[in-house]
């Protein structure tokens, strides 16, 4: 009979310590991306809850995205090719801040007012285009740092 192997403790804290590091990067960066592309939003009543600010709505996505995000990354870091791995990071990242960008858009502006949905989607990539590009690529060198200053001392030696 095979035995049945248990995670160590150090192995539980090294993943602990990875996603807390996670968690610290995806947090701020996320509410940064919130105000940067919607920040001009703050100022509009959300249709879905007349009490909420914005920035209430910010914190709270903030916390719920970068928890999410995560564990999702906890299950990416299985991939061995760093490449790959960083790839998949910033499609999730990019999309997952467009849809909340998209959310806050239709809940402060457009359910206020007349839009299209093309006319919805075309604002929210106009105002979300660099703050995504920019903060998810930070994100993507912090998360990844110690990969890729590893990789990069490995290929110039």
């Amino acid at each position: 009979m095979k035995k049945t192997q248990f995670p160590s403790i150090q192995s539980i804290s090294k993943w602990l310590k990875r996603s807390l590091l996670t968690l610290v990067i995806l947090f701020p960066a996320t509410f940064m991306e919130l105000y940067w592309s919607m920040g001009q939003l703050s100022d509009h009543t959300s249709s879905s809850c007349l009490e909420c600010s914005f920035f209430e709505d910010a914190f709270l996505i903030a916390l719920m995205t970068g928890i999410f995000l995560t564990l999702l990354f906890s299950l990416l870091s299985l991939i061995k090719n760093l490449f790959i791995k960083a790839a998949a990071s910033f499609i999730i990242i990019a999309s997952v801040w467009f849809f909340w960008n998209y959310t806050l858009f239709v809940e402060r502006e457009s359910s206020w007012s007349t839009y299209l949905f093309r006319e919805e989607l075309y604002i929210t990539a106009y105002l979300s285009f660099l703050p995504v590009i920019i903060l998810s690529c930070v994100s993507i060198f912090l998360l990844y740092f110690r990969e890729i200053k590893t990789t990069f001392v490995k290929t110039t030696i």
